[in-house]
């Protein structure tokens, strides 16, 4: 009897196809990342601002491209950040993470910073992030 699933022309069935999915995903993201960091750099003076989203957590670092360094970071995953927020996957708890970036942002005397999203598009929790740093004080 034969195996029922889907199919594709090459005789693929099941977790194949899946996992064929997956892998093109993943090589679109790389492309997107690509196109971005064609485009933009970090120095010292003017950092690249990194944002990692995942169904949990959110993770922000000012790097320097030059020196390839990681000059300061936050992430909703710290123990301080979590005790002050019930929930650290939602939109209040971006614009909290934004505004506890931006502070230390300030700490390491970073005014200006050049915003990199990644593969994200630059909406909801994204976009609450950067908005949130903007009002702390940083300029991008």
């Amino acid at each position: 009897m034969r195996a029922r699933g889907c199919t594709r022309k090459n005789e693929k069935r099941g977790w194949a196809v899946f996992k064929d999915n997956v892998v093109k995903k993943k090589i679109a993201g790389q492309r997107v990342r690509k196109r971005i960091r064609k485009k933009i750099s970090g120095t010292p003076e003017r950092p690249r601002v990194l944002v990692t989203r995942t169904n949990r957590y959110l993770y922000v670092q000012a790097i320097d491209d030059i020196t390839g360094q990681v000059l300061s970071s936050a992430c909703s995953l710290e123990k301080a950040f979590r005790d002050k927020h019930k929930n650290f996957k939602n939109m209040d708890a971006a614009k909290a993470l934004g505004d506890v970036a931006a502070g230390r942002f300030k700490e390491k005397k970073i005014k200006t910073i050049v915003f990199d999203r990644g593969v994200f598009p630059y909406h909801g929790r994204i976009k609450n992030l950067a908005d949130a740093m903007r009002k702390g004080g940083l300029v991008f």
